[in-house]
């Protein structure tokens, strides 16, 4: 006999509707899957056969075959044992009733029968929320997160028993209902604040302008002057994330498996901070089947990225097309697949390989030779894509002994909310939002410069030598500035201050 149950899979963070076959025959019993299964769909024969017989049903002895359709589709994960358990349970007349027609089943079955969490259920329940397929069947784990969706009626499943039971009609399960408001103002809360943090106020500016352009920033100091204390804090000046946002962030970190059941939506924005021993794929995202690296699961938030010039040359370097597209593609034998990586970089660094080069305190044994290898690290085309560079110095006694604290995140949050409030508005018919995405042909329609500031950028040109390049970064750094003052011409300080954000052109280093 053959029977069909509606089952779906994340297909990067798109749901992609699978049809389980299962067809039933006389013959040598044997049980085969195919449509392009991995290795743990092909393995879930032995969990299937124990979870029938330890729910109390009888598993055929008969020649099985399961159809994953379409067929030309790489299957990934375990979540099809749910569907296909079911599907040879239809083939066998336990089911009674063609309820299972109206679901969408997904779910790993462990050998008692228990329904196991699946990693994607919210990409797969949003994907289906707008199709006619508006019910669907879930670990009772994933709940909460297909619960987000509205539209869709989200079933709880625990054991194989009580699936069966509730498509008999012999049980009732009643949808999960969520207070989707309730629970995006309850996710949104940070627990670091930039109150916190003592003294290095030059660097907090740095870090507010940072915010309010989007810029992506490195911070150069010796060991224990807070740049990672620093870097932690940038989330919490950031905007505030929208629902689309916020459920475009949930959806990857579903597929990673890291969406938490009982925050069920990310309200906050990311913050990832790789190890320096990380691989390509582990950042870009890879493997057999593509999964999310860490420049995906920083999307819409903060890539941080400490010692920069002990990372890999290679892994820095595949950094450099994700920056400028925002998005990642990662193409593999299974499939190729896109991923969102629309993430601000902030990297930090000493300054020399033993640190202490700029600190007072401690002497710096490193020959200028070796600082400039040590800086050569970083590749050209990188730093490119770096607008600030910030120079964080140890603090003394004193700074650290202040009892009143500084401003707090929400305090200069109000500051950054107004400054993208005018790029918005600025650049509304424009492809881009904010300033660090200008070209240089809107470079020179976006950034009026006064009289003073021409002729500061000029002597700025001429006496420290600076770059075309660097030409261009200053003037989008100073472009924020002005926006943070409420500007719509750039005026010298804007200038001053954004050439200060600029040391490594200035060979302060070496």
């Amino acid at each position: 006999m053959l029977a069909k149950v509606n089952s779906a899979c994340a297909l990067g963070i798109d749901a992609c509707k699978v049809t389980v076959e299962v067809d039933i025959a006389n013959g040598i019993p044997s049980f085969s899957i195919v449509g392009l299964p991995c290795t743990a769909i092909k393995e879930s024969r032995d969990r299937i056969r124990s979870a029938i017989k330890n729910s109390g049903f009888d598993f055929p002895t008969k020649r099985i075959t399961v159809n994953l359709a379409p067929a030309d589709v790489k299957k990934e994960g375990a979540g099809f044992d749910l569907p296909i358990a079911v599907a040879i349970l239809v083939a066998t007349n336990v089911l009674q009733t063609e309820k299972f027609k109206d679901y969408i089943i997904c779910g790993e079955v462990s050998l008692n029968g228990e329904v196991k969490p699946i990693k994607g259920a919210l990409p797969i329940t949003l994907g289906f929320s707008k199709t006619c397929m508006n019910k669907i069947l879930l670990p009772f784990e994933n709940i909460r997160e297909a619960a987000i969706v509205e539209a869709m009626g989200s079933y709880p499943a625990r054991n194989l028993r009580e699936v069966i039971d509730f498509l008999n009609d012999q049980i009732e399960l009643k949808p999960e209902r969520l207070n989707v408001a309730k629970i995006f103002r309850k996710n949104s809360s940070y627990r670091t604040d930039f109150s916190d943090v003592k003294g290095q106020e030059h660097v907090k500016r740095g870090l507010e302008v940072t915010a309010a352009g989007s810029h992506n920033c490195l911070l150069i100091g010796p060991p224990g002057s807070g740049k990672s204390m620093l870097a932690k804090r940038l989330p919490t000046i950031l905007s505030k994330m929208d629902i689309e946002e916020s459920l475009e962030t949930s959806k990857i970190h579903s597929v990673a498996g890291l969406l938490s059941p009982k925050k069920a939506l990310t309200a906050t924005r990311p913050f990832r901070s790789p190890h320096h021993t990380i691989s390509n794929s582990a950042l870009t995202g890879g493997g057999s089947y593509p999964n999310p690296g860490e420049i995906s699961l920083a999307h819409n938030g903060v890539l941080f990225l400490d010692e920069l010039p002990e990372f890999k040359r290679t892994v820095l370097e595949v950094m450099r097309q994700p920056l400028e597209d925002q998005t990642i593609t990662i193409a593999r034998v299974a499939g190729t697949l896109t991923y969102p990586a629309r993430f601000m970089l902030v990297a930090a660094m000493n300054p020399c390989p033993c640190g202490f080069f700029t600190d007072p305190k401690k002497e710096c044994r490193c020959t200028p030779a070796q600082i400039q290898k040590y800086l050569s690290k970083i590749s050209g085309p990188l730093l490119d894509r770096i607008d600030i560079h910030l120079e964080a110095p140890r603090l003394n006694y004193e700074q650290l002994s202040k009892r009143p604290k500084s401003e707090t995140s929400s305090q200069i949050k109000q500051r950054v909310d107004s400054a993208r409030a005018i790029q918005r508005k600025r650049y509304k018919k424009d492809t881009f939002l904010f300033n660090a995405f200008l070209e240089p042909k809107e470079i020179e329609k976006y950034c009026p410069l006064s009289h003073e500031g021409q002729e500061l950028l000029k002597m700025a040109i001429l006496e420290l030598g600076l770059s075309a390049r660097t030409y261009d970064k200053v003037l989008k750094v100073a472009r924020t500035i002005a926006d943070l003052d409420q500007k719509e011409t750039i005026e010298a300080p804007h200038i001053s201050e954004a050439i200060g954000y600029r040391s490594l052109d200035r060979n302060l280093w070496v």
